[in-house]
């Protein structure tokens, strides 16, 4: 059981869309850890709506439900969650994927490290098994050469993991004053700009496999070129806080 207090008030955020065989078995395996759970319905269909009605009528003591009209994309959900979050008064949110890729168990240790650094990004650096695609797994490593790129540093080992624990504070102010991609772009986009904004990052080892449901939606095309603007993006973002930086870089 998670230990709340005044000052670090943590819950659930999960963006859901279209994942109605896979979520039921992610929301038991988080029921254990006695946290809020925000549901985040991305503009499901309505085979998974009804899944997700279902469920916080069920677990409506510690499950909520919020519907967007339209799809957003998993950055909009997950913005939209952390936003929530923030205005129902948690400190932290625990950020965890609805298709069952992340190890549940891990988040005694995320929540752990949170505790330890309440000001700090938490997030999963994955230990993969034999299900992931290889042409994922490899064309990861383009990202994280971008990412070492844009922040000057080698302290993200991996930004495309949606496993974290987020400080509300400085999060939401980000979202706030930013516009971040609204896709599959968000996971690397935010984790860059919270280092710039000098937020520390810990990165915990944590298995994941790919998905419980066999549904993905990653789509290839549209999905590597925002990342690729992104990446471009956030390389002349990267020119001009150089200084500030490399200053960082050697202090550090």
């Amino acid at each position: 059981m998670s230990r709340i207090t005044p000052d670090f008030k943590p819950c659930i955020v999960i963006p859901v869309y279209n994942h109605e065989h896979a979520i039921g078995q992610v929301v038991a395996g988080l029921k254990g850890f006695a946290l809020p759970c925000l549901l985040i319905d991305d503009g499901s269909r309505p085979s998974c709506q009804q899944v997700l009605e279902q469920l916080a009528q069920a677990e409506n003591h510690w499950l909520s439900l919020k519907r967007l009209a339209v799809n957003q994309g998993k950055g909009g959900a997950v913005s939209a969650g952390l936003l929530w979050a923030e205005q129902l008064g948690y400190s932290h949110a625990i950020q965890i994927d609805a298709d069952g890729q992340h190890h549940t168990p891990d988040m005694h240790q995320f929540i752990a490290a949170a505790q330890n650094a309440p000001k700090a990004l938490i997030a999963g650096q994955p230990v993969y098994d034999a299900s992931v695609p290889k042409g994922r797994l490899y064309g990861r490593y383009l990202t994280h050469i971008w990412v070492w790129i844009n922040t000057l540093s080698l302290a993200i080992k991996d930004s495309m993991c949606g496993f974290r624990v987020y400080p509300l504070t400085a999060t939401c102010a980000l979202l706030r004053r930013s516009q971040l991609g609204s896709r599959m772009d968000f996971d690397v986009e935010i984790m860059v700009r919270l280092h710039w904004a000098g937020i520390g990052i810990q990165q915990l080892p944590t298995p994941v496999q790919y998905p419980l449901d066999g549904v993905s939606h990653f789509a290839v095309w549209r999905d590597n070129l925002l990342i690729s603007r992104m990446h471009a993006k956030l390389f002349f973002g990267m020119l001009w806080r150089s200084p500030i930086l490399i200053a960082r870089w050697f202090r550090a």
